[in-house]
């Protein structure tokens, strides 16, 4: 990890994001690294990964394998598989009935399959999945990710500043697909293009219990990140339009979470 850039990160983001939660970042390893190692799954139970995704905004990073992930929708969106459920595709529709209950977030059982067809897929590179706090990284890090869980001032924020030096409208992504698909698989592909795009997730229905009723998700590859970051100071967060957003966020924080 460029320290420096850890650094000037934390400077601007405390000037302008004011007692916003800090993001958290991935990255895959074949080693140990130094980071426990979450416990298998329960293989009678269902475990949503954001469950998961809690305690390492909390502070305490962990490292996944994919016995560590208890859902395989988890496995596959965090690149540790290809598989689908048995007939995945009445699961998301409308079921079939007398045997399966459908979540029915798609129409028919078909518009399921085009929509899998277009997802990007990847193979994790590494067996495992680590993830800290930004607070947390060290110099021999290489986080790939970075992973925001951010209120709506905020995320217009995030935004606004990724689309800051892009012509293409585009700029930030708000693509179809589970909670962990949206700040794992979808800004992973992302960062192998050479103009990288933000993701803004945590839409999927069934995930939105595992966080709090009013954040939702900002992700960017790490190439895109920096360039947010070197951007900041000559942006609009300089500007009187922000000062009232930022005092917004400000207002927003709880007694103990406001600078002396």
């Amino acid at each position: 990890m460029d320290m420096i850039l850890k650094d000037r990160f934390e400077t601007l983001w405390k000037k302008y994001f004011d007692g916003a939660e800090e993001p958290i970042v991935f990255w895959y390893t074949g080693e140990e690294a130094g980071v426990r190692t979450a416990k298998p799954a329960s293989s009678d139970s269902h475990r949503c990964f954001l469950a998961d995704v809690a305690g390492v905004r909390k502070g305490r990073a962990a490292k996944f394998n994919a016995a560590a992930l208890g859902c395989e929708g988890g496995k596959r969106y965090l690149g540790f598989s290809s598989q689908l459920r048995p007939n995945f595709e009445y699961f998301l529709s409308h079921g079939i009935p007398g045997e399966l209950e459908g979540e029915r977030y798609k129409k028919t059982p078909e518009l399921v399959t085009e929509v899998m067809e277009m997802q990007p897929a990847f193979t994790a590179p590494g067996q495992f999945i680590v993830f800290k706090p930004w607070s947390a990284l060290t110099e021999a890090d290489e986080p790939l990710v970075v992973i925001f869980f951010a209120r709506p001032d905020v995320l217009s924020g995030l935004f606004t500043l990724c689309n800051y030096d892009e012509p293409d409208v585009n700029g930030v992504i708000c693509p179809f697909g589970a909670g962990c698909s949206t700040i794992v698989q979808y800004p992973y592909v992302e960062g192998m293009s050479d103009h990288p795009r933000g993701v803004i997730g945590m839409l999927d229905v069934s995930a939105r219990p595992c966080v709090p009723k009013d954040l939702m998700t900002f992700a960017v590859p790490m190439k895109k990140f920096a360039a947010m970051t070197a951007d900041m100071e000559e942006s609009f967060l300089t500007t009187g339009s922000w000062a009232k957003v930022r005092h917004r966020i400000v207002s927003t924080l709880k007694p103990e979470q406001k600078a002396p």
